[in-house]
């Protein structure tokens, strides 16, 4: 056990009506610092990050006085996990568990008279929040998925995979059924951890009579296309007019090449009555997406980017007013990128969460003020703290039932207030352990990059620091590239693990992230060698100045991009480092390009092929490859065998490079993972290896 002296909490706040990169004399510096002392505690180790539970918020009655949310557990000796449903009320008090059927519940509905109706299985089930017994209402061969009811509840909306091409042997060689052979004439032939079998998922319509489902409807019959999207889309993609006479999905309608190559999806209206189709976003080029009608039915919004094959771009709210027939994009002129939002429950504005400066907070737009073209003075921030408000469950009396993580806090949910700017905890699923654990602290720190701008990076520290000991550091490069880092809460890269392990790890907002501008967040594009490694080199040389960072201890992690960062800074860190981690990096830049499977990004983000000589700079420069001349460090690469996004070809070259040139190196291969590592026991030995090979190296 170690104990705690201190534990001092940073708060890190700006708010302001835009998400604007503010110069340095506007950006508030000031520190919020709580003390307590924690004796005798624990430190977080890899297996109690897997003993936290996983919680999701499943959904409010419509009162809005009761929430039922799930937790999965993990059971490391099954190697499974197991999700259960609860229920609480929304202004406190214990949980009583819904279901605790084997298996993982999701919530579809929860009806006016209290039912929550909830898939299990495959199969729709239904239970009172008044209790009784659960009720199965469907049997349906292959089950179903991504369901969703229709307001009259007459007809289901769901989705399912159906056989389109014959692209294994067994379906196009019906004599030859003991064969395994993929054959291809056209691009999308694999997609993140899948090699595609011909299969695609539809939407369908059916007609519902008390678990019965007739007159079934693939809306996308005989076409080679995805809705849900491929491979993470769900439910959000799908939702109901509200007469219950139309659907409407979310579609990207290209095949091979054209689908590889693009992010237009649009958004489609299927009419019941006469069986016809009609693109909603027609002439709208980049992702379209979460579809939902205002509580009136009179407006229909969505989240737009606007350019083709940009799949970082700046995500608007766009709204279709009925009543004018016209659409307003209501975030045009507001500096930042929407994640998600919920209509207000009078039609009148629009919450939405969005990075800002380190952080997820929520935001606000007057719809009223928005439909009469009054720009720039629509978008307000409505939520400040040092945590991310990871998603708006519902608008309730006195303010909002959200998730919030911060970087020392798994998921759970609150309630926000929106007079006090207070969030009070609703559930309490990991309470328990974090009280046995000793606390770390947080703070926000400004630097100067090497361009001038102000650059932010979140710095956690270990239990127990004492600035007048020396301390080895990590810095952590993050991956998208254009994803945030904010204090969000993960389960694979976890910071408060890695400072109980003794280190101070510094978290740069780099080139590349939102929540600083729409600029800085488009910069990183064909220039990922650029200034952003010289931004982590920025954030990690003022850090090493204090005291208590031991400058002869100090290493570089990270994956995906943040892979590719480290590829690079280990040829040109001129001996800043000694110890360097790279997960599914980006090894060599022409290699990817012939093999990755969403060329979209890598036409958007490098600039495009290989050949193409304009492109040179990104496949010479920027080329982790052709700096290996420098590598001289110790380094450890991670690759996952059924990652298609940055295929096993890049870890692979990368170890193959530091073994010939004397270099200490290992490689830690996880056949059964994709880009990242999702089973208990696989994340332990990841952990085990990861921590192991720092303790040797640094």
């Amino acid at each position: 056990m170690n104990k705690v002296s201190m534990l001092a909490v940073a708060v890190l706040l700006s708010s302001s009506a835009y998400t604007q990169r503010a110069p340095e004399r506007m950006i508030d510096k000031s520190l919020i610092t709580h003390k307590m002392q924690n004796l005798g505690k624990d430190i977080m180790t890899p297996e109690i990050l897997w003993e936290l539970g996983r919680v999701s918020a499943e959904g409010l009655s419509k009162d809005g006085k009761q929430l039922v949310f799930g937790v999965s557990n993990y059971n490391l000796g099954d190697n499974k996990s197991e999700k259960n449903l609860y229920v609480v009320p929304v202004s406190g008090g214990n949980a009583e568990v819904f279901t605790s059927s084997p298996g993982g519940e999701s919530v579809i509905d929860i009806t006016e008279q209290g039912d929550v109706v909830y898939l299990l299985a495959g199969q729709l089930w239904k239970k009172s929040l008044s209790g009784g017994e659960a009720m199965q209402l469907t049997d349906i061969e292959g089950g179903l998925s991504n369901v969703k009811f229709s307001p009259d509840k007459s007809h289901i909306l769901f989705s399912r995979d159906v056989l389109i091409k014959d692209y294994h042997s067994t379906n196009k060689y019906k004599d030859l059924d003991k064969s395994n052979v993929y054959v291809y004439d056209n691009l999308d032939y694999r997609h993140w951890d899948s090699f595609n079998d011909g299969k695609f998922s539809h939407p369908f319509v059916a007609r519902y009579n008390d678990g019965q489902l007739s007159e079934l409807i693939d809306l996308l019959e005989g076409e080679p296309y995805y809705s849900p999207q491929a491979p993470f889309g769900g439910a959000e993609d799908y939702t109901w007019s509200p007469d219950s006479k139309a659907v409407l999905y979310v579609c990207k309608k290209k095949f091979g090449k054209d689908y590889a190559t693009s992010t237009n999806t649009d958004i489609y209206r299927y009419d019941l009555g006469s069986n016809t189709t009609i693109n909603l976003t027609e002439g709208m080029n980049g992702y379209d997406t979460n579809p939902t009608y205002s509580p009136d039915g009179q407006k229909l919004a969505w989240l737009s980017m606007k350019t083709d094959g940009y799949e970082a771009d700046k995500n608007d709210l766009v709204v279709f007013d009925k009543s004018t027939n016209k659409r307003f994009n209501l975030t045009a002129e507001w500096d930042g990128t929407v994640n998600s939002y919920l209509w207000s429950k009078d039609n009148k504005k629009i919450y939405f969460t969005a990075p800002v400066k380190g952080t997820v907070q929520i935001f606000e737009v007057d719809l009223l003020m928005a439909l009469k073209g009054r720009k720039g003075t629509s978008v307000k921030q409505i939520s400040t703290g040092a945590f991310d408000i990871s998603g708006i469950v519902g608008e309730v009396d006195g303010g909002f039932v959200v998730t919030s993580t911060t970087m020392t806090r798994a998921a759970e949910i609150y309630m926000y207030n929106t007079k006090s700017n207070t969030l009070s905890a609703i559930t309490k699923v990991n309470d328990e352990i974090y009280a046995k654990l000793a606390d770390t602290k947080v703070e926000g720190r400004f630097t100067k990059a090497s361009d001038g701008e102000d650059l932010f990076s979140w710095v956690i520290y270990p239990p127990d620091f004492d600035p007048t000991k020396k301390y080895p550091t990590l810095l952590f490069a993050q991956g998208g590239p254009q994803s945030a880092t904010t204090l969000g809460y993960s389960f694979r890269w976890n910071f408060q693990l890695m400072a109980s392990q003794g280190y101070i790890v510094i978290l740069p907002n780099r080139r590349g992230m939102p929540g600083w501008g729409e600029k800085w967040n488009a910069d990183i594009s064909k220039d990922w060698g650029g200034q952003s490694i010289r931004d982590y080199l920025s954030a990690i040389d003022d850090l090493a100045k204090e005291p208590y960072v031991d400058k002869s201890r100090i290493g570089a992690v990270g994956a995906s991009y943040g892979g590719y960062s480290v590829f690079m800074l280990a040829g040109v860190h001129e001996g800043r480092f000694k110890s360097f981690i790279s997960h599914c990096g980006l090894f060599d830049m022409t290699s990817w390009y012939g093999t990755t499977e969403e060329l979209f990004f890598a036409n958007h983000d490098l600039g495009g092929p290989y050949w193409d000589k304009t492109n040179e700079k990104t496949y010479t420069e920027y080329n982790p490859i052709t700096h290996i001349d420098k590598w001289d460090t110790p380094i450890m690469i991670i690759q996952g065998g059924l990652d298609y996004r940055v295929p096993i070809g890049q870890g692979l070259e990368a170890f193959q490079a530091a073994q010939l040139k004397n270099i200490k190196s290992r490689l830690v291969y996880l056949p059964e993972e994709n880009h990242w590592v999702l089973s208990g026991h696989n994340a332990q030995v990841w952990q085990r290896e990861f921590f192991g090979w720092l303790k040797e190296t640094l």
